[in-house]
């Protein structure tokens, strides 16, 4: 695995809910810090998912519907649907 050189904001991952049964065992109130560096444990199919939005979002971007320092975003495995708040803060 690459190491996170630490470039960009501190990005926390918070699974704020899960229904079915996620492949990585992910359960809600789990908190793991993720980036463009480190997949934080998610499941191969959901990084790369969300994989453009967490670099936007890393290094400082913003998206017309995002409102500050805090997005959601979902799995694309509606039938094992899990939802990640994600926050980012300064290093």
């Amino acid at each position: 695995m690459a190491l996170d050189p630490g470039i960009g904001y501190k990005v926390t991952a918070t699974v704020v809910e899960s229904r079915g049964t996620c492949s990585a065992g992910h359960k809600a109130g789990d908190t793991f810090e993720i980036s463009c560096h480190n997949p934080g444990g998610l499941c191969g199919f959901f990084y790369h998912f969300i994989f453009p939005d967490l670099q936007t979002f890393q290094f400082g971007g913003n998206l017309p519907w995002w409102d500050g320092d805090t997005i959601r975003v979902q799995c694309a495995d509606t039938s094992n649907l899990v939802t990640l708040e994600l926050h980012r803060e300064s290093r």
